[in-house]
């Protein structure tokens, strides 16, 4: 029983579909499926054009639903796996085996892309021809309307009727037996309605033009999925992989770690891993956005995706594929097409009670003129109809999708990864920022910012001397810092020794030096005084303070601080001209370097000496007046991420972030976060309008019912205007380029 359950019950797989027509009907053909056995869990993924399923599910019958919309299956683009392993890869790895032979890969089964590619042509093809056949023989009843019999005109009319609308004929008479009411069912009682009446004329308009619609309405859907299909298609599909004397080629799901791997010029890296031989730039934009190639040498970590561009590299593997930054990306990408926004939810709830309303609203348009005002029968039976045209919600729930798959693209073009639509809209809304100091807006290592030198001969020479070896962080700011005012040759000291509260003691060419705090100034003398004073007035502004001496006197004070980001002032600035009118810093340092950090790069408020549960505190506090978003470096935030409605994490690619944050800045800096804001605003403004439109024109063509003026062909371009909008619209977001706050990042 155990092993049965095992596989028939646990087991997943994931399909590509292509052909399905709109939203409403792909949730149609979901609720079909899962009442399937073992279809309950099925999942049939409008956006992304994906169907996953239980393997035990009888996929003929699966087929067989799907045509019902005119849908197919493509291909299978998931290996089998075990749900329980699925559910805890995709919770805690958010990258499981399952997910990243298909969703993260990228790599397809060519017979059947090959299959799928020319299925959809040739019914796309198919479809276009009818319609085409169908639009000139309505434009010949013009020509030939006194001309030819009656019955002959008739004939042309059902001709083209049956051409461009007979598998929706067919469809709507399969949901009327079924008692099911979309818009098949509804353009199939209109057009029995007008052909009934004698209105031949205007049925044959009728189905070409919804004809059309469906043609329009998944064109734009299959554009946005193209779209992001390209930006997937950055996945190595194989490695040069060095075994023995030899170097042969293998898939990239061969690929182990501590694997030696050739990357030519022009190849992509096959997975993270580090630089072991040569000297080349590489394109890291696939993960970090970045368009400019980054030098890399032995030792350099590289990921996984990005392309070498000038010389040979000998790699040494560090991850397999699917745990590399770019699987996960990828399939964070793939998955964030799906996820619904509140917008999209309520627009699905809303479609629900839509077209019964609409149905309704067409019965009383029917029966009351004539049983209460002596209107016509045949007249109002035919507004009646035309108003069951208005009721196709189609438009309306197409009104979200295309925009967010568009907004979500578009960000990830930048490197900005958005794990959800969701997510996308709720940056859209944020008017706060919170931000850490250490890392964020600062880059997280010390450096020389102040210096007050008295003896410019021997000081560089001797902190030199002492300084090069040690691993201290402040040691490697000193050296960094001297080496830069000095030729580089520093003696070896004769004998060094830690003095408890006053740093190092050290002896460099016969004479006994002193190098730590400023505390190793508390000496007799003016010299020593006058040091003490430069140290102290750097330390009101919040520098660390290294200092060096001898016996006798002063060599120099140096003040360290944390390094201010580039773009940090001018991310801050682009951020207030966005109107994210609020921006705060919360930090753990010290009330000086936060001072100094806060004025520096502009927020417009700041907290010290914050432990991490206290920063959570402030995080909420500000989501009590604001729609916040937190942004942190991901490693040391994850609680003030998580509490903050929206949690942005500077990613540079590492693990934790890409795991703890609802959107990723993949680069090491804050330069593309006012342009993600403005794709997300831009994004929610064209939903917005969106819904207003296809709600817009619905209205007005019910509106003109009370004169009795809505026609079958007006009904049918009403939702046809609609539909051209939003896909255009939707997918205009794509267009545009978005800069940087600063072109002087260091």
């Amino acid at each position: 029983m155990t092993a049965k359950a095992n596989t028939s019950e646990e087991v997943k797989r994931t399909y590509q579909v292509q052909g399905l027509s709109c939203a409403n009907c792909a949730r149609e053909c979901e609720t079909d499926i899962r009442k399937l056995e073992h279809g309950a869990d099925a999942q049939l993924l409008y956006n992304s054009g994906t169907l996953k399923l239980n393997a035990a599910v009888d996929l003929t019958k699966v087929e067989r639903i799907l045509k019902r919309d005119g849908a197919y299956i493509v291909e299978s683009q998931a290996a089998a796996s075990s749900s329980h392993a699925g559910e805890a890869h995709s919770h805690d790895h958010a990258h499981g085996h399952e997910h990243s032979h298909s969703a993260d890969h990228g790599l397809s089964h060519a017979h059947g892309d090959e299959h799928g590619h020319s299925h959809a042509h040739g019914s796309d093809q198919r479809m276009k021809w009818m319609l085409g056949i169908s639009a000139v023989l309505y434009a010949a009843t013009f020509f030939v309307d006194e001309a030819i019999p009656h019955w002959s005109l008739v004939g042309l009319y059902l001709i083209a009727i049956l051409l461009s609308g007979h598998t929706t004929f067919i469809q709507g008479l399969k949901n009327l037996l079924r008692l099911r009411f979309n818009m098949d069912t509804l353009m199939t009682v209109a057009l029995t309605g007008a052909v009934v009446m004698g209105e031949w004329k205007e049925a044959t308009l009728v189905a070409i033009l919804f004809g059309l619609n469906e043609i329009l309405e998944g064109y734009g859907m299959e554009r946005a999925r193209q779209s992001m299909s390209a930006l997937l298609s950055v996945a190595p599909k194989q490695a040069n992989v060095i075994r023995g004397d030899e170097t042969i080629t293998i898939p990239i799901e061969q690929l182990r770690v501590d694997d030696l791997v050739i990357v030519r010029p022009g190849e992509k890296i096959p997975s993270d891993g580090t630089v072991v031989e040569g000297d080349s730039a590489v394109n890291e934009a696939a993960i970090t956005g970045e368009s400019l190639p980054v030098a890399k040498s032995a030792g350099a970590h590289v990921f996984g995706g990005s392309l070498n561009t000038s010389s040979v590299l000998c790699v040494k593997i560090e991850k397999a594929y699917e745990d590399s930054s770019l699987a996960k990306i990828l399939h964070l990408v793939r998955e964030a097409q799906d996820t619904k926004t509140p917008t999209e939810l309520f627009i699905d709830r809303f479609a629900q009670v839509y077209t019964p309303i609409i149905m309704a609203i067409a019965a009383l348009v029917m029966v009351v003129p004539p049983l209460f005002m002596d209107g016509d029968w045949s007249k109002w039976l035919y507004q009646g109809f035309a108003v069951l045209i208005v009721g196709c919600p189609c438009a309306l729930i197409l009104a979200s999708p295309i925009a967010i798959v568009s907004g979500i693209t578009r960000t990830a073009r930048l490197g900005i990864l958005v794990k959800g639509g969701v997510h996308l809209e709720q940056l859209g809304k944020i008017n706060a920022l919170a931000f850490d100091k250490t890392g964020t807006l600062t880059k997280g290592e010390p450096a020389v910012v102040d210096e007050s030198i008295y003896d410019q001969e021997r000081v560089y020479r001797v902190m030199g001397a002492i300084e090069k070896d040690s691993l201290h962080p402040l040691a490697k700011a000193m050296m960094k810092h001297v080496d830069n005012h000095s030729a580089g040759a520093y003696p070896d000291p004769m004998s060094t020794e830690t003095i408890a509260g006053q740093g190092i003691k050290a002896v460099v060419e016969g004479r006994e030096y002193w190098v730590g705090s400023e505390q190793i100034f508390a000496r007799e003398g003016e010299a020593f005084k006058r040091a003490a004073e430069d140290a102290a007035r750097m330390m009101t502004q919040g520098y660390t303070i290294v200092a060096i001496a001898d016996e006798e006197a002063p060599l120099g004070v140096f003040g360290l601080a944390d390094q201010i980001r580039e773009e940090s002032k001018d991310t801050i600035q682009a951020l207030h001209d966005l109107h994210v009118t609020h921006t705060v810093m919360l930090t753990g340092d010290h009330g000086q370097s936060a001072e100094r950090v806060a004025k520096a790069v502009g927020v417009s408020e700041w907290h010290a000496k914050l432990l991490p549960e206290q920063k959570v505190e402030k995080v909420k506090e500000l989501a009590r007046k604001y729609n916040v978003a937190m942004v942190g470096d991901g490693i040391n935030d994850a609680p003030a991420l998580a509490s903050a409605q929206l949690g942005i994490a500077m990613g540079a690619g590492t693990d934790s972030a890409v795991e703890t944050a609802d959107i990723v800045l993949m680069q090491d800096h804050l330069g593309k976060l006012p342009a993600a804001v403005r794709i997300a605003r831009l994004v929610n403004r064209v939903i917005r309008l969106n819904i207003g439109l296809a709600l817009g024109l619905k209205i007005i063509a019910l509106l003109l019912t009370i004169p009795g003026w809505l026609t079958l062909w007006i009904a049918i371009l009403s939702d046809m205007g609609a539909t051209i909008i939003v896909t255009l619209f939707g997918l205009a977001i794509l267009l545009g380029k978005d800069k940087e706050t600063t072109s002087q990042r260091g």
